[in-house]
């Protein structure tokens, strides 16, 4: 019997944490975190982590489940969210997966790429190129991959290069043995909606607090994991090693949040040029 599921998917700032809690009260559900940074303790501000008090007593899974110097991977996630979903079903209660990582969602429901062993040499040769140059590299030598990746996250471009330079192209992904009814709610406001609340949201974080977060992880973790922890973590670290100014945090930014807005934007169109998902805000 297939398990009943519902997905709330959508681009940074859109409200979906939100739209999550307000339909698993009205549902009886509880909700899987989707977000490949709100499994790190630690990490509250910069991810505009869900509170207890906005979670409203819904039971809220997969995040704060790793220390910021360990690695989570699509894999993890796929392992974790396949489980819950079952234990969630078995208590008569419905899975609501709401979250922005859309490789998280295409790694459950499309399947992951075939392990691929590690390349050591060429990691670290590819750990002395800025993370621009690992996204110039696998644009040049795969665009197909490039298009789905996320410029900024330099471990998953170190590790398409490797995949690059063993299999030379996309490779196809298992299929995922799990099937689900499932049900979708896309939150995708448009543009001139949804740049004024990446623009709140990060006016917001920094009044929070958000430069004094990245001191304490940097100093947990230091410069290298820094930068694969996401755009807000990267640009303030770069603020605190003197690499630039304060008043270029906030426009610098909004600028890349719009940039990775965009992006999610697109694989939300994609998904419904797939007929998988009708996008409606």
């Amino acid at each position: 019997m297939m398990k009943q599921i519902l997905l709330i998917a959508g681009p940074t700032a859109s409200g979906k944490s939100a739209r999550g809690v307000k339909e698993a009260l009205a549902r009886g559900g509880e909700v899987i975190s989707v977000d490949s940074r709100q499994v790190y303790r630690g990490l509250d501000i910069g991810t505009e982590k869900i509170t207890t008090e906005e979670m409203r007593g819904i039971p809220h899974h997969l995040i704060d489940i790793r220390d910021p110097n360990e690695n989570y991977s699509a894999g993890n996630f796929v392992k974790d969210a396949t489980r819950l979903i079952k234990e969630i079903s078995t208590r008569q209660k419905l899975p609501i997966l709401v979250g922005g990582t859309h490789f998280y969602f295409d790694a459950l429901f499309k399947g992951l790429p075939p392990p691929t062993p590690l390349n050591l040499p060429l990691r670290h040769s590819l750990e002395k190129i800025d993370t621009e140059g690992l996204y110039v590299r696998v644009l040049q030598q795969d665009p197909k991959r490039a298009a789905k990746l996320d410029p900024r996250n330099r471990r998953r471009l170190i590790r398409a290069l490797e995949l690059i330079e063993a299999i030379g192209k996309v490779p196809a992904r298992i299929r995922p043995n799990s099937t689900y009814e499932i049900e979708w709610i896309v939150i995708d406001p448009p543009r001139e909606e949804l740049r004024p609340r990446i623009n709140a949201r990060l006016a917001n974080v920094l009044a929070r607090g958000l430069i004094e977060e990245v001191r304490r992880v940097h100093e947990q973790v230091g410069n290298v994991r820094l930068n694969e922890l996401g755009l807000e973590y990267r640009i303030v670290g770069e603020f605190l090693r003197g690499e630039r100014v304060e008043e270029s945090i906030l426009p610098t930014l909004s600028a890349k949040l719009w940039q990775y807005a965009r992006r999610q934007k697109a694989w939300l169109r994609k998904l419904h040029e797939e007929n998988i998902i009708t996008v409606k805000p």
